[in-house]
């Protein structure tokens, strides 16, 4: 089966993204892919349902686990446009994904600011893959942030 490119699926969670900021929301928008089909997707939405938990990886993944019927994702891969934050991060784990993929890193907010040398919060066989798309990632964080000053 034919597999598209990292790029080509973070392009999907960048659409997701920009969905979030047309929405006012942070423009953070992840997808969840195994052998090629998106399974789940998601873009925050904690103001609109009110709900400090309604990242844009935790709805991913949850549509994700939704679609195969189980609470596990062994084999999916997660694709955000930003560093997951420790609470995401902690999900992500729990949930088994097999593969994180983010654009930009975040060092204020993302899990990598409380780790621990030589730990990791997610599945002992997970591989982590940064900076894809970094740029566009960042961009559209800059500029809705920028936006929010005026």
């Amino acid at each position: 089966m034919y597999t598209f490119s990292d790029e080509y699926y973070m392009r999907l969670a960048l659409a997701e993204a920009r969905q979030a900021y047309e929405e006012g929301e942070i423009p953070i928008g992840a997808v969840v892919v195994a052998d090629g089909k998106v399974l789940g997707r998601g873009h925050n939405q904690t103001e609109l349902l009110s709900d400090v938990t309604a990242h844009a990886e935790m709805l991913a993944v949850s549509a994700a686990a939704h679609a195969v019927g189980g609470k596990y994702l062994s084999g999916c891969t997660l694709y955000v446009t930003v560093e997951p934050c420790p609470m995401c991060a902690g999900a992500i784990g729990w949930s088994q994904v097999s593969r994180i993929v983010y654009g930009a890193s975040d060092p204020k907010r993302g899990y990598l600011t409380i780790l621990r040398p030589g730990t990791s919060p997610f599945h002992p066989r997970a591989s982590v893959t940064a900076g894809v798309l970094e740029d566009e990632c960042r961009a559209l964080m800059q500029d809705f942030f920028s936006a929010k000053r005026r």
